[in-house]
């Protein structure tokens, strides 16, 4: 039988006992270390974590109060509140036995014990150690699986040529636990595409977990992402999981990231490469299995080639495995009449106005609006339309913004637009003597939104 993956540390002042304990245990754990000076206990935990400790109750010759064992059980303890502690006397008193189970050990044991009582003893801590790991993770799965199904979240809806190419991609990236990127503006649906890829996954039965990294001080990043101990610092009342152990076995989307500093992507860094995360407060490597998501509205490429670069190429390199270009609405205006049909059906039933619908020729002004924020702009508006109107036809007049100022009215003025495009995109390619990669940075576009435009415009 293999021996189980768990450290032991023997702290007992008779070196006998701690050879005879040792050679009943070495064969049943990983690693067994002893221990005659307890003024070592602290500086040994301070540099590895151990599952099970077993305190002799007195070091000093002639004692038997158990004080000291007592004073060093507390401060293993304060030191790192997962170690289980079992404690040993030679004097068979269950006065201080039961004081010392009260203060935090977990059993006793009484000298001269035998090898067997040892060794199931010290299995039954470990086990015990195991089992109460295995249900905080379980706790912290369920709080967050609870919080996220609060959110609804539909699927993505759309017919376009554009969304086809994101859609293959979602279904190609799903079937493997390759790094994805996901870029595109505000708004467009970064999350819908990645929540896809997830449930499409051989992981779809595990968690999702987001993280969003805008809105995460950096003072707190390493605690929400890599958890904490109790009294690591000010307010941390209770032992937390970080949200890449919750997301351990599942999916972490990590939304945002171009917003993260350069120190902050350091840590972030070290974490994907070593795939262990310690927890704030501790000294004890947790290893982390999870599919890595990201996204930003952010020109990632353009930050790592500026003057001052604020984004770190290896991290860039570590996180777009493969990359996903969502483009933004007003590049896919065939779906607008798609999605204000799902919208309308949405909050109609939501609002209890069932009947509510479209005035046809309302729909082609709204096709020609250019939806600065993309399909969260318009999901916004037309649940406004609903709340607001009072009647069961919604003209334009019905959604919250000036048609006559932001919309395209005529096929003309879109002319005119693709016309300058075309044109702009013809120069850079020119001046870039065919680098698609920097004539793509000097537009300020992603590299794959380019080549859907020269394939626009058959260039």
């Amino acid at each position: 039988m293999p021996p189980l993956d768990g450290k032991i540390l023997i702290v007992d002042d008779d070196q006998a006992v701690l050879y005879t304990a040792k050679l009943a245990l070495k064969k049943a754990f990983a690693q067994v270390r002893t221990e005659s000076a307890p003024s070592q206990i602290i500086p040994i935990l301070q540099q590895t974590h151990f599952d099970v400790i077993l305190l002799d109750m007195n070091f000093a010759q002639g004692k038997t109060s158990g004080r000291e064992g007592l004073f060093w059980m507390k401060e293993i303890l304060k030191q790192d509140p997962q170690t289980l502690v079992v404690v040993t006397t030679a004097y068979g008193d269950i006065e201080l036995a039961v004081k010392a189970m009260k203060e935090g050990a977990v059993d006793f044991l009484v000298k001269p014990w035998e090898s067997e009582k040892l060794l199931a003893t010290l299995k039954a801590a470990y086990q015990l150690g195991q089992s109460k790991r295995e249900i905080e993770q379980l706790k912290n799965k369920q709080k967050a699986l609870s919080q996220e199904l609060e959110s609804s979240f539909s699927e993505i809806v759309s017919k376009s040529t554009a969304m086809q190419q994101v859609f293959e991609a979602i279904h190609k990236v799903a079937a493997t636990d390759a790094n994805v990127l996901i870029l595109g503006e505000n708004g467009t649906g970064k999350e819908l595409v990645a929540r896809a890829i997830h449930r499409q996954s051989a992981r779809k039965e595990e968690a999702f977990i987001k993280v969003d990294l805008g809105a995460i001080t950096e003072t707190l990043f390493e605690s929400e992402l890599f958890g904490h101990a109790k009294g690591a610092f000010t307010g941390a009342v209770e032992d937390r999981a970080g949200r890449f152990e919750v997301a351990s076995g599942g999916t972490l989307f990590l939304d945002e990231i171009g917003n993260l500093s350069l120190p902050l992507q350091a840590k972030l860094l070290t974490v994907l490469q070593s795939k262990q995360m310690v927890r704030v407060g501790t000294n004890r490597p947790v290893s982390i299995d999870v599919r890595l998501i990201c996204a930003t509205n952010q020109p990632l490429y353009n930050m790592i080639d500026s003057a001052k670069a604020a984004f770190r190429q290896d991290l860039l390199y570590r996180i777009n495995t493969v990359e996903i270009e969502i483009p933004p609405l007003r590049e896919r205006k065939e779906d607008i009449p798609l999605l204000i049909q799902y919208f309308l059906e949405r909050y109609g039933r939501k609002y209890q106005k069932e009947a509510i619908r479209m005035h046809k020729k309302a729909l082609p002004q709204l096709q020609q609006y250019h939806w600065p924020g993309n399909v969260r702009e318009l999901q916004h508006a037309v649940e406004r339309a609903v709340i607001m109107s009072n009647h069961q036809v919604l003209e334009v007049s019905d959604f919250l913004f000036n048609t006559k100022t932001k919309a395209e009215p005529n096929s003309k003025q879109v002319y005119t637009i693709e016309k300058v495009e075309k044109k702009t995109i013809e120069e850079a390619i020119r001046m870039y003597q065919g680098n698609l990669s920097k004539a793509a940075d000097a537009l300020g576009l992603g590299r794959s939104t380019l080549y859907r435009k020269m394939k626009k415009y058959g260039l």
